[in-house]
């Protein structure tokens, strides 16, 4: 979901970090009133880092990443994902690809605009979780991702055959058939703690509506 480096004029890029700034601060709030989600932000923001560096291969225009968007947002919640999204791409960019930190806003919105969607639209209402759930919710999530990444290569500076893009879109369908498994099988270790003082700060209720 990244975007290569010289793909997107400087003008577009601050529009961009405005509009990522505004996103991010318009939930930051949030953490003022309930003050563990600053714990479970700081916890999706690693854990997110992380995930990104296990598996990263470029294609095309951009890369495909092992994102773990929907194990931390079935277990952190909405808010700590969300800035988790933006707070772990600088991470990324300040430990380990300082490149990455040109297009930070451009990234960044990448992903927070799908998730506000999912969130807004089928997530927030989410009652149970089980295997058939979490397939809809990648596959909804991760068409949004590839979309942005299409809507950016529209705006680049430097031309892009919609095969390119495909090609990328395409690769994401490996995503969407491993990381159920991947999020079902966090899933299922974190219930098992849930009785301990940290997870009660930590965790996301949809931990607890786990269907077997």
């Amino acid at each position: 979901m990244h975007i290569e480096p010289g793909y997107i004029s400087s003008a577009k890029i601050a529009v961009a970090n405005v509009t990522a700034l505004g996103i991010l601060g318009s939930q930051s709030l949030a953490l003022l009133r309930q003050p563990s989600l600053v714990i479970r932000t700081a916890i999706a923001a690693v854990f997110f880092t992380l995930f990104m560096q296990m598996y990263h291969l470029p294609v095309g225009p951009s890369e495909l990443h092992f994102v773990g968007a929907m194990p931390i947002y079935l277990i952190f919640g909405f808010v700590p994902t969300l800035l988790g999204f933006g707070l772990g791409l600088l991470l990324q960019g300040l430990l380990f690809v300082p490149t990455d930190l040109v297009h930070l806003g451009v990234n960044t919105l990448s992903l927070a605009i799908p998730l506000v969607l999912l969130h807004g639209t089928v997530g927030h209402r989410l009652k149970a979780v089980d295997i058939k759930t979490i397939l809809k919710l990648d596959a909804f999530y991760y068409s949004g991702v590839t979309l942005m990444v299409g809507f950016w290569l529209s705006l680049s500076e430097i031309p892009t055959p919609l095969s390119a893009w495909a090609a990328f879109a395409a690769s994401y369908l490996v995503l969407v058939m491993i990381e159920p498994v991947f999020t079902w099988t966090l899933l299922v270790a974190f219930k098992g703690h849930r009785d301990s003082p940290l997870a009660r700060h930590c965790l996301e209720y949809r931990v607890e509506a786990l269907v077997r």
